[in-house]
């Protein structure tokens, strides 16, 4: 592999420079930790697979979201954050903040919706968008411009004074960066990336590092020899800054994953992780960095363990399907007598089990404040979480 002097090259397209500049790293420094190589494939500011354009999500691009099926799933998400609200008392500034909003398409319909069905909670309302990508935060400006007083395109919740409410994302955690893990001679490895064949690979079998062997105490095992999986360790600071962001609240994450039981299982020997260019699956994000969407399903139950130790109460953990049939009582209702076909068709796709309904899940986690135990209990039990680690 020929590595360039400079960074970007002043020729050629952003994905050989990206490899170009990840090779020129791993000359200079040896293979490193996926992770690493992960966030420059996606994240770099410049020539990132997120950073480059904005046409990644629907028909024309490499994968779909719920945002996808319309405007309906965000009117059912703003009439969760109004049912928070008035629970917490309606108070007079509260503040929602939506992490990986992409174009701003999600936010457009839950602020839509806001101000259609709540005049008050919609005028006491700040929008926050964390967006530290240029091309991004641009798109969002001009797609969210009707909401002038409203909205804030920001880069860092670490700045934001504390306001009650909540944060959340649809399909972002499976986007963090994640340790790419081996079982070898009976323990845990890791997988690092370095230079083979011209291009890019695996280079298995590095010990842990401390903070690596920490996240990893609590998974399952024996397994058999070679088999693979994933592990994120940057929860902890992600929840820590949108709590602070807030003092009081929810954390609400919607991804597809399992609980550990299920994510560990003995049968998933090559784990989740997945690649995604033009609607097709692919198992190898070595190939092409930048070009294609990286991801790797969310072990909830490390998420809700890593809430749990800040302080924080898981106090929901559902199926989409199940959770929006739910929010969604009072608008079917509402529509007995005059329904309106292709709200209800968005519906259906959201829940049911062989569309969306059941290949994502919904969890919550309550900042300050009181959860009700019944649900805390439920939640927990659905996690699997041990028993001397309950809040």
């Amino acid at each position: 592999m020929t590595v360039p002097n400079t960074y970007p090259p002043e020729s050629g397209s952003a994905i050989p420079a990206l490899t170009s500049a990840l090779a020129a790293r791993i000359v200079d420094a040896g293979p490193i930790p996926f992770p690493d190589f992960m966030a420059t494939a996606l994240y770099d500011p410049k020539l990132g697979y997120y950073a480059r354009e904005t046409r990644q999500v629907g028909r024309g691009g490499d994968f779909f979201t719920s945002v996808s099926v319309g405007p309906v799933f965000g009117g059912l998400l703003a009439r969760r954050f109004l049912q928070w609200w008035r629970a917490a008392g309606k108070p007079s500034e509260w503040r929602i903040i939506e992490l990986g909003a992409h174009d701003g398409t999600l936010a457009g319909d839950v602020l839509s919706t806001l101000r259609a069905i709540d005049s008050e909670a919609f005028d006491r309302l700040e929008y926050v968008v964390l967006e530290p990508l240029p091309r991004l935060a641009e798109a969002q400006h001009g797609n969210l411009s009707a909401f002038a007083g409203h909205v804030l395109i920001h880069d860092d919740a670490a700045t934001l004074p504390p306001r009650p409410g909540i944060a959340f994302g649809n399909e972002l955690l499976d986007a963090l960066p994640f340790h790419v893990i081996e079982w070898r001679q009976g323990q845990w490895t890791e997988c690092h990336v370095g230079l083979s064949d011209g291009g890019f690979g695996w280079v298995p079998g590095v010990a842990l590092s401390a903070g690596l062997a920490a996240a990893l105490k609590d998974l399952p095992g024996p397994f058999a020899e070679g088999y693979r999986s994933e592990v994120r360790s940057g929860y902890g600071s992600l929840l820590e800054s949108l709590a602070r962001a807030l003092g009081e609240g929810l954390l609400l994450w919607i991804d597809y994953g399992f609980a550990r039981p299920d994510y560990y299982s003995e049968s998933r020997t090559n784990g989740t992780l997945r690649t995604f260019h033009r609607h097709q699956a692919g198992e190898d994000p070595l190939a092409d960095p930048g070009l294609r969407d990286i991801t790797a399903h969310v072990d909830f139950t490390h998420l809700a363990e890593t809430a749990i130790s800040l302080g924080m109460t898981p106090s929901c953990f559902s199926d989409q399907g199940s959770w929006l049939t739910r929010l969604a009582a009072d608008w079917l209702r509402g529509m007995e007598n005059q329904p309106d076909p292709a709200a209800i068709r968005q519906f259906q796709t959201l829940v049911h089990p062989s569309h969306l309904g059941a290949r994502f899940h919904v969890i919550e986690l309550t900042v300050g404040g009181n959860a009700d135990p019944i649900e805390v209990s439920r939640a927990c039990h659905r996690l699997a979480l041990a028993p001397e680690i309950h809040p």
